[in-house]
């Protein structure tokens, strides 16, 4: 009978993931750090700031939801010589793209999509998609057959949909990250949808639009526009009021200033994109870029970050399961790899492997995304650690370096 019990009891048993609020340490011992160590992270920002390698950075680093480094370094407007500070705002591009995810998820867990849905389920102009073959040189025109299969919401989170930003048949260069003259996330996605794709559906990696047209998916089913969806369904209950698609006039203050630094031989400038510079707090504000338009406090992205290493819940609200949070960490592009990191891709960010060529010491299975003005994050569930880094440079040459040096510091300081 007592065996039977046993049995029972083991069978039943659920894994318990322990649900940590983020609060400051009482000291980095406390959360299996070393503080001369963590004391190179000043002295790494401090001299980059002083060379002229970044303008500005701020720090977050949380270990079992204990805060051992939250600090900010150089300036937030060097011209004006005003200081950075821990809640200023960041354009965090990219990084937009786990809470995307996270809000598709949150309607696949209540039963209103499948990850195998086609897009065109919810969106028609996804029906009859075309995959590119070549462009005649001659009269720019493409040469194309139709897709073998349909394009699933699956490939867009994984971003293996052949869907990228920069178009073979486009000669503009870059990708729409920001607009200030009134589009909208439907007349994006329509003019994205009526390209070709660059492969055939699930073929391989390839970066680009596709979260953003899982964000407006986001709002066909939900009858929301995203900001919406966001605010009432993940950042209130969340407690992240430092996260926005365009800042309140209250809060615009504490935007920090865009920069480039093209080369690492040439000075930190302004930037010259005024687009980029200033779309979190002017034009009209009707893009949502589910995969690319939030600003951000870093303390209150760390959020995001313990949730996932909370197994889906924080700040007693639990957003999704922690079988979800499971299915997002499994490699969902096959033999491929993320660009020349050797690194795989799950649903809403990069997996470091054993044979990362950029995760460094992160625990293999460890989860990390950036943006393209220069924030990162990643999330070390064996380690029970969350680590942001944040600037704003866009482009920039020394962007490896400031993400990646700032991770080694890092796990350098873990005792």
């Amino acid at each position: 009978m007592k065996t039977t019990l046993f049995f029972l009891a083991a069978l039943f048993a659920v894994p318990c993931v322990a649900q940590q609020q983020l609060k400051p340490a009482v000291n980095a011992a406390e959360a299996g750090f070393s503080a001369a160590r963590l004391a190179r992270i000043d002295s790494f920002f401090n001299d980059a700031v002083a060379k002229g390698y970044t303008p500005n950075a701020v720090t977050f680093i949380a270990r079992n939801g204990k805060i051992v480094h939250n600090k900010a370094y150089g300036y937030a407007n060097i011209e004006k010589k005003v200081p950075a500070r821990t809640d200023d705002f960041f354009r965090i591009a990219s990084q937009t793209k786990l809470v995307t995810t996270i809000a598709v998820l949150m309607l696949y867990e209540e039963g209103k999509l499948f990850l195998d849905d086609p897009v065109a389920k919810y969106l028609p102009e996804f029906s009859d998609m075309q995959v590119l073959d070549s462009v005649d040189k001659a009269t720019g025109k493409a040469i194309t057959h139709k897709a073998r299969k349909a394009v699933t919401i699956r490939h867009l989170l994984s971003h293996t949909a052949g869907i990228p930003y920069q178009h073979p048949t486009h000669k503009v260069p870059g990708g729409a990250l920001s607009d200030l003259d009134g589009l909208t996330l439907d007349s994006l996605i329509r003019q994205v949808a009526a390209r070709p794709l660059v492969h055939e559906p699930g073929e391989k990696f390839t970066y680009g639009y596709n979260t953003d047209i899982a964000g407006r998916v986001v709002e066909v089913i939900s009858g929301m526009n995203l900001s919406q969806f966001f605010t009432t369904r993940i950042f209130r209950p969340l407690g992240m009021n430092d996260c926005y698609f365009y800042l309140p006039p209250s809060k615009a203050g504490r935007l920090v200033e865009l920069y480039a630094k093209r080369t690492m031989d040439d000075p930190i400038t302004l930037s010259t994109s005024v687009e980029n510079r200033t779309f979190p707090v002017a034009g009209k504000q009707t893009l949502f870029l589910g995969g690319a338009g939030l600003v951000c406090t870093a303390a209150d992205y760390a959020k995001i970050c313990q949730l996932i290493l909370n197994g889906g819940s924080y700040n007693n609200v639990r957003l999704l399961s922690r079988k979800t949070i499971e299915l997002m960490g499994r490699n969902q592009i096959g033999d491929n790899f993320v660009w020349d990191r050797n690194d795989k891709f799950g649903l809403g960010f990069q997996i470091i492997t054993e044979d990362t060529r950029y995760g460094d010491q992160a625990t293999p299975g460890s989860l990390t995304w950036g943006g393209a003005y220069c924030s990162e994050h990643t999330i070390d569930k064996k380690e029970g650690l969350i680590l942001l880094v944040f600037t704003n440079v866009s482009p920039y040459a020394w962007y490896g370096d400031f993400v990646r040096k700032f991770r080694i510091l890092t796990y350098g300081a873990l005792e």
